[in-house]
């Protein structure tokens, strides 16, 4: 097979600091190539670099990147952006970012034909809907004029490949293209990835924290760690016997379960959600009259015991997050009943609800936007302390709770001064934990707070959830759609379509028995880690 790209000795620095260091591989015609590490091993630079649009800060030491017989570093600027989008393309982790929001996707996938291959009007329509057709979305013409905000976060993301392969380029870059998603949507992208690249004979950089995503895409994988790779081998050849001790490690991070715990019988429940309904109105016309509701959440009944933890999984869509925002009292359409020590949150005035803020707190999936970049992290949690009077009144006091706070989620006490921007997204993520605990509540609800971590952080972070919970008797309603680490964190699953809850149990139950068929298509759905298993051991 001839090479697509081909990557020899690259270096790359800011400063005296070097953020990649001499890195080769080649990726080969119409093969899938995994780029796997934790976050911050230059991954994604790698990227960048490849696309040529490194910040001007970064300068490249060494090296040449060359896609085919063209060398990358040497092509003038206007030449370049030829290449991007045209010869390469790049698909990325959040869709929503990359997709402009006052504009209808069907004109975003229209411009870029446009742009690069000068198609009259009527041809760049029909092309657009046949590549719509092709990445298997639903009602082309339709959804053609809708904007990105009317689409699933699944819809998104065909859009974008969509975009990528509107030129028919030779290599196709996706940075993380499925960490957001849940695991049916996930498995249905990564079918359709695979698909498109065998019957398009595309080349393909994967770029992931997923081992298991690794294990059903790739055909060869690299490893890199702090801006080195490590170790390159054929996909079979990496699960089954993995050289470098770095790569045995991830290896060993992304097979690691926790044995299943069990919940205590008649535990006194701190939260209970009976009949919780979240409905929608459908709002049409000049009048915008009332022609429906959407269910988005419809006859829920659930509870949690202080100290314990229920997961609620499910697909995008599916209510999940409605029901944390419900329980928040962030949504004025709620009915039903969300009981916590015995009082009825719903409906209750805001002055009634001020003393309930500080017992029920929230972590994010994306902590760098939920904390605000002009605020150190002292002040970030000082805010909170000030705004619910929780902890010490003096300044000094505060900066004292507020150390012994970071220390207690494995932060320094020093990094109260920094800013969100020089944190990595593990620890911010413990920010956002140290945020939640500083007004100490007896329930955070946890709403997808892994989903964009690698799997070594991401155990990091589950671990430290387990032990804050062991230490303070605090209840987490852990919302994911990551099957793999529920009986990492949790007690018992709920599991959502539709609005409605379809089964529920102890984890044990529902993992290894599954009832509903739903349920048990979620958990066919999930990436499987290729088992080791050893020639000889296959031997007749």
């Amino acid at each position: 097979m001839s090479s697509i790209l081909t990557i020899k000795d690259l270096s790359l620095s800011v400063g005296s600091d070097i953020l990649l260091d001499r890195i080769s591989f080649e990726i080969q015609h119409g093969e899938i190539f995994a780029l796997v590490g934790e976050s911050g091993s230059g991954k994604s630079l790698t990227s960048l670099a490849i696309m040529r649009l490194l910040p001007e800060v970064i300068a490249v030491r060494s090296g040449e990147i060359y896609l085919k017989d063209s060398a990358l570093f040497t092509l003038p600027e206007a030449q370049m952006q030829k290449v991007r989008g045209k010869s390469i393309a790049m698909i990325f982790q959040e869709p929503m970012s990359a997709l402009n929001p006052v504009m209808t996707v069907g004109s975003q996938v229209a411009e870029v034909l446009k742009v690069h291959l000068g198609l009259k009007k009527e041809q760049i329509k029909e092309k657009v809907l046949s590549l719509f057709r092709e990445v298997a979305l639903k009602d082309p013409e339709e959804r053609y004029h809708w904007y990105p905000h009317q689409l699933s976060g699944g819809q998104k993301q065909r859009v974008m490949i969509a975009i990528a392969l509107a030129c028919e380029p030779d290599l196709l870059i996706a940075d993380e293209p499925t960490t957001a998603l849940d695991v049916t949507i996930q498995a249905q992208v990564l079918g359709l990835l695979k698909k498109i690249c065998k019957q398009r004979d595309l080349s393909i950089l994967f770029i992931t924290h997923d081992m298991a995503v690794v294990s059903e895409m790739a055909d060869r994988v690299a490893v890199m760690k702090k801006g080195e790779i490590v170790e390159q081998a054929a996909c079979k050849d990496f699960f089954t016997y993995p050289q470098h001790a770095y790569t045995q490690r991830l290896l060993a991070d992304a097979r690691t379960t926790k044995a299943y715990t069990k919940v205590e019988k008649g535990y006194e429940p701190l939260i209970e959600v009976e009949g919780l309904k979240v409905h929608f109105p459908i709002k049409k016309g000049f009048f915008q009259r009332t022609t429906g509701v959407v269910k988005a959440v419809d006859d829920v009944t659930f509870s949690i015991a202080k100290g314990r933890t229920l997961a609620l999984v499910g697909e995008s869509g599916s209510g999940k997050s409605t029901i944390g925002k419900a329980i928040l009292s962030l949504l004025d359409e709620t009915e039903g009943e969300v009981r916590f020590e015995n009082q009825n949150l719903v409906g209750l005035d805001k002055k009634a609800l001020s003393s309930y803020r500080r017992k029920i707190q929230v972590v994010f999936q994306d902590p760098f936007s939920a904390l605000n970049p002009r605020m150190t992290i002292a002040n970030i949690i000082r805010e909170g302390m000030i705004s619910l009077d929780v902890g010490p009144k003096s300044r000094r006091e505060q900066d004292k709770y507020i150390a012994a706070l970071l220390l207690k989620v494995d932060l320094e006490a020093a990094h109260m001064h920094r800013y969100p921007h020089e944190f990595s997204g593990g620890q911010r993520q413990r920010i956002g934990i140290a945020r939640a605990l500083a007004v100490e509540p007896e329930l955070i609800i946890c709403d997808e707070p892994t989903s964009a971590l690698d799997v070594t952080v991401r155990t990091q972070v589950l671990d430290l959830l387990s032990r804050l919970q062991k230490e303070s008797g605090v209840s987490y309603l852990f919302i994911t759609h990551d099957l793999s680490i529920i009986p990492m964190i949790a007690d018992e699953v709920a599991v959502m379509k539709e609005g409605k809850i379809v089964e529920q149990g102890l984890v044990k139950d529902v993992m290894e028995d599954p009832q509903h068929p739903y349920t048990q298509k979620l958990l066919a759905s999930a990436p499987k880690l290729m088992h080791k298993e050893r020639e000889d051991d296959n031997t007749i």
